[in-house]
């Protein structure tokens, strides 16, 4: 039987905005963010961090630095009783940087491809699991796996309820103050159903 997830943007989402996070000082977590995932995974959802990174096909840092801000997430959510089941990123841009990093691919949001891997990779019901994030890309990379988006005004999360959702013709299934307003509307949600 398939499972359910809750799929996180990092920046904005997770953990600060702060632009490209060139150096490991740089990385903030938000501060309830750990209490989110750990209602994750309280009510048995799988709880995913999917991120775009493509300041790697740009140069601007390298997979090993990517890989230290990962398992510093990681740590700083073990820390507070959370976990999460997998991290998923895309290094790519379509425009810059060199082959095999410059390229169109199906893993940047807003298409499927991380959340069409990390399905596949671990049994996952898109159809009844929730992506949340602070960008238009987040809810259009959700519409377009079949899932339900979340928006949260954390990030560039205001701006782009503002000025990008009607523009690219989106509407996310509701709009939250941060991540754990989002989990918690997830999980009452998922009492009615």
């Amino acid at each position: 039987m398939s499972r359910r997830a809750v799929f996180m943007d990092r920046d904005g989402t997770v953990s600060d905005e702060v632009g490209y996070i060139n150096h490991i000082d740089r990385y903030r977590m938000l501060p309830r963010s750990a209490e989110a995932v750990r209602r994750i995974n309280a009510a048995g959802f799988l709880a995913f961090v999917i991120t775009n990174q493509s300041g790697v096909a740009r140069g601007l840092f390298d997979e090993a630095l990517l890989h230290e801000v990962h398992a510093t997430l990681r740590g700083w959510l073990e820390d507070e009783g959370a976990r999460l089941d997998g991290i998923y990123f895309c290094p790519h841009h379509p425009k810059e940087g060199e082959p095999p990093l410059r390229q169109d691919c199906d893993c940047r949001k807003p298409r499927p491809g991380l959340l069409q891997r990390a399905a596949r990779e671990h049994d996952v019901d898109l159809a009844s699991s929730y992506m949340i994030g602070d960008t238009v890309l987040d809810i259009e990379a959700a519409r377009n796996a079949g899932m339900t988006g979340i928006l949260v005004l954390t990030g560039y999360g205001k701006g782009d309820l503002k000025f990008r959702m009607q523009q690219r013709g989106l509407a996310p299934a509701f709009i939250a103050q941060d991540l754990l307003v989002a989990v918690e509307w997830i999980l009452e949600r998922e009492k009615t159903r």
